[in-house]
């Protein structure tokens, strides 16, 4: 779950493109990109392109329903899992038990859409609320349909009154980037994907490009696009390169042929179980990926 491509839920051209745009994950979006008077012909509209495209696609299929506090969640569900989406995204999730809660209302209509119990999956969005961001912890056992944990900073910095997310230097202003790190640490926690929020400016190649690098190197394993431009680029950042998958392939072998103990030497240097770890995820990222049989 490299790449992650919003596509506007109102709209079949637009899902017609973002089908084809080589994203492992399409999220078709019933929230922030719909008005709220197009919402029940959007419902209508992703249903009937999902359920014809499952089978056609080899991207995972999402849906971005409408926060538990709208109102709208429940008709939303309703309309969609019919269509047996791969799993859904909760916006504006306030703690785990916002997750659990969506997972109850799942298993009522998968049972009613003859789905085996527990198929669909939860990405929350745990960081558009002030309570979201302090309640980072309780995902870690929160339901067995979590499959990563991302976050994003426009709510947030609606709901807290900061006029900007960043800085003249395009960085992250310290609460977001406290945001971002509880988003790292909590998908940790849960042993979960943890998948960076979208980058706005999706003109700008060479921030973009810098901003997954970054993201990668702080242990996020995804990022979320706005544009099918950004797909390519999200692909390679968080792709593993041959360099690291032979790298870690080594350090593997090492402790395997050494019968693994706590510390084995590779070309002069010391590499312990933390390192045996790290070289575990990377592999396990590669074949993900299908860089790696």
């Amino acid at each position: 779950m490299r790449s992650l491509l919003f596509v506007p839920g109102d709209s079949e051209k637009k899902l017609e493109k973002g089908f084809g745009a080589g994203a492992d994950v399409v999220i078709v979006d019933l929230e922030d990109s719909v008005a709220l008077g197009n919402k029940p012909e959007a419902r209508d509209i992703a249903a009937r392109f999902i359920a014809a495209h499952r089978h056609r696609t080899a991207a995972a299929i999402y849906v971005r329903v409408n926060d538990l506090s709208s109102g709208l969640t429940d008709d939303d569900l309703s309309a969609l899992v019919p269509a047996k989406p791969d799993g859904i995204m909760l916006p504006k999730s306030n703690s785990g038990q916002d997750v659990q809660q969506l997972s109850a209302k799942l298993r009522v209509h998968e049972a009613e859409s003859g789905m085996p119990d527990g198929v669909i999956r939860i990405l929350p969005i745990i960081t558009e609320t002030a309570a979201g961001v302090l309640a980072a912890a309780t995902y870690a056992k929160a339901s067995a349909r979590l499959v990563g944990i991302t976050w994003g900073a426009e709510d947030l910095s609606a709901a807290i009154g900061a006029r900007t997310a960043r800085d003249g230097n395009g960085r992250y202003t310290d609460v977001f980037r406290f945001a971002r790190t509880m988003t790292i640490l909590a998908a940790s926690a849960a042993e979960v994907a943890a998948i960076d929020t979208v980058f706005p400016g999706f003109r700008d190649m060479a921030a973009f490009e810098a901003e997954c690098a970054e993201a990668e190197l702080d242990g996020f394993t995804g990022k979320m696009a706005i544009h099918p431009a950004q797909v390519p680029i999200i692909n390679a950042a968080f792709t593993p390169s041959t360099e690291a998958v032979q790298h870690s392939a080594a350090v593997v072998a090492a402790f395997e042929a050494a019968g693994n103990p706590g510390v084995v030497g590779i070309d002069g240097k010391m590499y312990d179980r933390p390192h045996l770890r790290l070289a575990e995820r990377i592999l396990a990222r590669a074949r993900a990926a299908g860089v790696l049989a």
